[in-house]
């Protein structure tokens, strides 16, 4: 795991200063893009929280060169990270992970750049309902299905998108679960860091109207722990 610790911003004034909207998005996904965002990004200090957490380098299963597991729900995504002494990450914790002290809006920066990260690739329409991971591993036409539409990279493939604290892939690649403290079951999963296809594909944004036995072919997870 990567210590993730120092000066968070909770509410960063990330100021867009070019849009454009998602080309080949699916439907009803169409939304814009931000293309550049103002630098400095700026911070009231009064919003400052010092942070200190453990977050896997690595989306599930954590292993650098394999590709991450999907089709995975937040309930089991919890208890798979339990079973090895972790947790999910909190949506602050990711927030934190991804934009660092500097709050950049991309992990990388602050200007959309698909050759940094794993996203912004054709979309691919789904066509099949997809069973949870391990079953559809097992059945031949689920995975056939999955395989068609799949365009996921081995983690840690594109070196570029690394965070400061060195985790990887915290935008693109797959969506990722993680907890919102405040909500009650079964509102207390939210999806961050987008995927690989063309949607906002950044740090902030939340996904927040996934319950938390839903899964899905692009959203998987990693895990976090308390900094002994």
């Amino acid at each position: 795991m990567a210590l993730v610790a120092g000066s968070a911003c909770l509410t960063p004034e990330q100021r867009c200063l070019e849009h454009q909207e998602i080309k080949g998005a699916p439907p009803g996904r169409e939304r814009g893009q931000c293309l550049r965002y103002a630098e400095p990004v700026t911070c009231f200090e009064d919003r400052r929280r010092p942070m200190n957490f453990c977050m896997d380098r690595y989306e599930w299963p954590n292993r650098r060169g394999e590709k991450p597991r999907v089709l995975t729900s937040w309930e089991e995504a919890r208890g798979l990270c339990a079973s090895t002494g972790k947790r999910l990450c909190t949506e602050a914790e990711f927030n934190f992970a991804c934009e660092g002290e500097e709050m950049r809006p991309y992990v990388y920066g602050h200007a959309r750049d698909a050759t940094q990260c794993n996203f912004d690739r054709p979309y691919r329409p789904r066509t099949f309902v997809f069973s949870p991971w391990d079953a559809c591993q097992q059945d031949d036409a689920c995975r056939t299905a999955f395989d068609a539409i799949d365009q996921r990279l081995p983690a840690g493939s594109m070196a570029s998108c690394r965070s400061d604290h060195g985790v990887y892939d915290l935008i693109g690649n797959v969506n990722e679960w993680v907890v919102r403290p405040d909500e009650r079951s079964p509102h207390r999963s939210g999806i961050k860091g987008g995927w690989w296809g063309p949607v906002r594909a950044r740090c902030r944004p939340t996904v927040t109207f996934h319950d938390e036995g839903d899964y899905g072919y692009e959203v998987g997870f990693r895990c976090c722990a308390d900094a002994v």
